[in-house]
């Protein structure tokens, strides 16, 4: 049903950098780009993730409670986006572990403008 995420940036260099980087790890690159905008992800595949200079001229802002979750092929990834995602000007929101029972194994960051993102997989052992 989700098409793609997009979330706000005051930076967009600095965003494609981020964002550059997570999606090279998911293997998908950039799927469309303009110069206030960059999609990431494969046509047909699945939700991708843009970054965006807000439209309206305004400073990007973001949203309370919103975050973006990205499946993650395994546990190794999630530890590796994460890594990567610190690595790029990310925050860390949550180290790579296990979240209560059922296999759910997740960690949480935030890019370069303060957007929250999870990498996470289900069925974890």
């Amino acid at each position: 049903m989700i098409g793609y995420v997009t979330l706000g940036t005051n930076d967009l260099v600095r965003a494609a950098k981020f964002y550059d980087a997570i999606a090279a790890e998911m293997g998908v690159g950039r799927m469309m780009e303009f110069d206030r905008f960059i999609a990431w992800g494969a046509p047909g595949s699945g939700a991708g993730v843009a970054a965006t200079m807000p439209f309206d001229g305004g400073a990007a802002t973001v949203g309370n409670g919103v975050m973006v979750a990205l499946e993650a092929a395994d546990t190794a990834q999630v530890n590796k986006l994460h890594a990567i995602a610190l690595a790029n000007g990310g925050s860390d929101e949550g180290a790579p572990g296990a979240r209560g029972d059922g296999g759910f194994y997740a960690a949480y960051f935030r890019d370069p403008d303060g957007n929250k993102l999870n990498a996470f997989v289900m069925g974890a052992g």
